[in-house]
């Protein structure tokens, strides 16, 4: 008998699992299409031979590049399946971006959707590692009903084998690969379980992050570990009206959005006599949200627990939450770690902070990340001192919960004071005229530093002026805080998880920030 090389479990054995004992119970659907688990289980099988006999072998890279559908959960899980290990890939990327990306991970097969094949293959062209492309489209069917669902029993990993390589946003600079392993995620989502639970009819989930994006992958393990169904929405602009669609009709028990998304889905006009009933826990993150967003969305589903789920890709993702008793009483809160997350708040030089001070918010525990891909010296600077260093500012309250002031890179420092943006953020997003905000430090002749205010009015016929901001900041802020400057813009450019890339805002708007009031 052959050597046994690993004992740990993949998302993809939970299917398998589940093909067992309830093969004909639903498991994933799309707008398209739906599966059983019987089903699913036997197209992962058959995708995994593909690849197997395309010469994947355990411990290669396979990326994978494809909208948001029940194909793409599949080719996830038979990359794990083999032995191999996942690379989704953003599908908003130009051809340079993804050739960086797989120069960067090296796989050895790329499986994509149809509609993607010519930017794999202009990409391919500076990625010599790619020796085949299985393609998901038309196709698919007819490859797999080929090929043979295969023997995997013996081909076994180690918990602690990478499963997934998750390359950051970038929103400061060239993405890193994160390297999550099976431990990692399937620790996390029974981690979440613990906390939030999957009983019941509690069982049918839905994601509004995109599949490629750590919110929506690991979002979606909760339920499959516990054989629910998950609910996969189409990829390509929002739309919050069919959105609230599927909710209604698929009786979607949890679900997550970010904060520019649930103000859309708060906004449909209809929204109060839609039979939502069936909602129990709404759940919003990966961006910052307002209190008054959040006031917003206690107010109009008033029977769903509302939940903070704050962390980072290299976390899988969650590192705290806020649960629903608390969402009223501490508003604003991202809440008390998860457990076997440890968390300390230490300044520069890794010293604690006294408790109430502002420090960065540093993790130990095994849902983080092992490294980045290839990035040694990435990966010592993360965990320098032996703990993660996440870049999150933040302060603990008396009782024990976490308040984000800001991105360690985003802090302005005016006067020697440091301003915290998403403090202003706050305040900013609650003025009637302001749809939606982001501030920027700009260069000051006089105190080095002062905020910038990048506003989208809600009404681009009457929009606030400055003095209207400085007056709704005047007993909200000190004078400190307050902006200086003001641009007006249509909309905030942000990244496909929903964060604002400030690093853009900032080569737009901080040379020409001496002039208040642009027009939109």
């Amino acid at each position: 008998m052959g050597a046994i090389t690993g004992h740990g479990m993949t998302a993809a054995d939970i299917v398998a699992r589940h093909a067992r004992t309830t093969p004909d119970a639903p498991a994933l659907a799309d707008p398209r299409t739906s599966r059983t688990w019987g089903e699913v289980d036997d197209r992962v099988s058959r995708l995994a031979s593909v690849l197997a006999a395309q010469g994947v072998r355990r411990g290669d890279r396979v990326a994978v590049l494809g909208l948001n559908s029940v194909e793409l959960v599949e080719s996830y899980l038979a990359v794990l399946r083999c032995g191999a290990i996942c690379v989704p890939l953003n599908f908003r990327l130009t051809a340079g971006e993804i050739a960086f990306q797989l120069g960067d991970c090296t796989p050895s097969a790329v499986l994509c959707d149809d509609g993607f094949a010519g930017t794999v293959e202009q990409a391919r062209a500076d990625a010599p590692s790619v020796r085949s492309v299985v393609r998901l489209g038309e196709g698919l069917d007819a490859l797999l009903a080929e090929a043979g669902p295969g023997d995997w029993g013996d081909d076994l990993v180690a918990d602690a084998d990478p499963a997934y390589i998750m390359y950051t946003s970038g929103t400061t600079g060239r993405p890193k690969g994160a390297v999550l392993t099976h431990r990692n995620l399937l620790l996390h989502a029974f981690l979440s379980i613990t906390h939030m639970g999957t009983a019941g009819d509690d069982r049918v989930s839905l994601s509004g992050a995109p599949l490629f994006h750590i919110a929506g992958l690991a979002g979606m393990l909760p339920a499959l570990i516990a054989g629910g169904r998950v609910i996969i929405p189409p990829s390509g602009g929002f739309d919050p009206v069919a959105t609230v669609d599927t909710l209604e009709r698929e009786r979607v028990s949890s679900c997550f959005f970010v904060p520019a998304q649930w103000q859309a889905i708060c906004a449909v006009p209809d929204l109060a006599a839609r039979d939502l009933s069936a909602l129990r826990r709404i759940s919003w993150g990966a961006a910052p949200a307002s209190t008054t967003l959040l006031r917003t969305m206690i107010d109009t589903f008033p029977q769903a627990t509302v939940v903070t789920a704050f962390g980072q890709t290299e976390c899988s993702p969650i590192t705290c939450l806020l649960r629903g008793e608390d969402a009223v009483r501490k508003i604003g809160s991202v809440g008390t770690p998860m457990v076997g997350v440890e968390v300390r708040v230490v300044d520069p030089d890794m010293n604690d902070v006294p408790r109430g001070e502002v420090g960065e918010i540093v993790y130990r525990g095994p849902t983080v990340m092992r490294e980045y891909w290839g990035r040694p010296d990435a990966t010592a600077e993360a965990f320098r001192g032996g703990w993660f260093h996440s870049g999150d500012l933040v302060r603990e309250d008396p009782d024990g919960f976490y308040y984000v002031v800001d991105r360690a890179k985003d802090m302005i420092i005016s006067g020697g004071e440091n301003v915290y943006c998403a403090e202003v953020e706050d305040v900013l997003a609650a003025h009637p005229g302001v749809a939606d905000v982001a501030v920027i430090g700009v260069p000051d002749p006089r105190w080095g530093e002062t905020p910038l205010a990048v506003v989208v009015p809600a009404d681009e016929a009457a929009p606030p002026d400055l003095d209207a901001i400085t007056a709704w900041c005047a007993d909200r802020l000190a004078r400190y805080k307050r902006p200086t400057r003001l641009s007006l813009v249509a909309e905030l450019p942000r990244n496909p998880s929903g964060k604002v890339l400030k690093t853009r805002l900032r080569e737009e708007h901080g040379a020409a920030s001496a002039v208040a009031d642009p027009a939109v």
